[in-house]
């Protein structure tokens, strides 16, 4: 479905219009897929600047990012970004993937290190003809024309570096590179975020950078995830959303209600824009994203 607008993330950042955009995995199975694509329809309504596509860890979903990116590309109105790690890839293969995403027409690329084999928080271990850095993916994909290439960025800093400093040499090794935006882990307070964008900014690193955004739908879900990004949850959180433990639905209404801030709290900041990490679900984005302040 061709719409005429320019399908580089990077340029349609260009703009200085806020960005909108969302983030879905890869389905394990058929009603997985029809749920994906059912919740795709429902947010193309909304005109999402751009929609992103996860990668397994290991590269385990790399067919599947390839053919729901391409499938994006081929038949909505939405420019689709595909997620790339390092893990598990010889530079062959990585390069090969590339060439898949271009013939799909898949134009934009989240280059990421990913996380280890052995999950979150565990050693890295290298791939013989790979590559170990982000940024060193990054300068891969760049050597292509046909790709704007984004990176992640994180709000407390990565949880593998060994300090503040270190992170923002990452950063700045990234953008050296030729990343030309970011998007950032799920962010926890708006604090977080403009700390991070001061770094940045004091580093040199001059592209968009996107909050990441995900509420809270339950409590131990939640956690967990926090905890895999080597973080805690915020007091100030905890204690809005402790008291209602008992009642699922008080803690969705109370997530949806923190997020709606934060959200309102970031875009009032300066923020680019808002990237949504919809669990493949379009319920808890649309609530959110229709209560901001900038649609009142």
């Amino acid at each position: 479905m061709a719409t005429g607008r320019p399908t580089s993330i990077a340029t349609l950042l260009g703009s200085g219009e806020r960005s909108f955009s969302f983030e879905f995995f890869p389905p394990k199975d058929e009603a997985g897929e029809d749920v994906l694509w059912r919740t795709l329809r429902e947010l193309e309504e909304l005109e999402p600047t751009f929609v992103s596509v996860t990668y397994g860890a290991g590269g385990t979903t790399r067919d599947r990012t390839i053919e729901i990116t391409g499938r994006i590309a081929r038949e909505t109105s939405m420019t689709p970004m595909a997620h790339l790690t390092c893990v598990g890839h010889t530079v062959t293969e990585l390069s090969d993937i590339l060439d898949s995403l271009a013939a799909a027409g898949v134009t934009n690329v989240l280059a990421l290190r990913g996380d280890p084999a052995g999950g979150p928080g565990t050693p890295w271990v290298s791939t013989d003809g790979g590559v170990d850095f982000a940024a060193d993916l990054v300068d891969l994909v760049k050597r292509r024309d046909q790709f704007a290439v984004g990176v992640a960025m994180f709000p407390e800093g990565h949880r593998d570096a060994a300090s503040t400093e270190a992170d923002v040499e990452v950063m700045r090794a990234k953008y050296d590179a030729g990343a030309e935006f970011a998007i950032t882990e799920m962010v926890l307070r708006a604090s977080d975020y403009f700390g991070l964008v001061e770094r940045a900014a004091a580093a040199g690193v001059d592209i968009p950078i996107i909050p990441g955004i995900m509420p809270i739908l339950g409590l131990g879900s939640m956690r967990k995830m926090v905890e895999l990004s080597g973080r805690e949850m915020p007091d100030e959180v905890l204690a809005r959303i402790e008291p209602l433990a008992d009642d699922p639905d008080a803690v969705r209404a109370e997530g949806i209600r923190i997020a709606t801030e934060l959200c309102d709290d970031l875009l009032a900041g300066g923020a680019p824009g808002l990237h949504f990490y919809t669990l493949n679900r379009s319920k808890a984005t649309r609530e959110i994203y229709s209560s901001l302040a900038v649609h009142a």
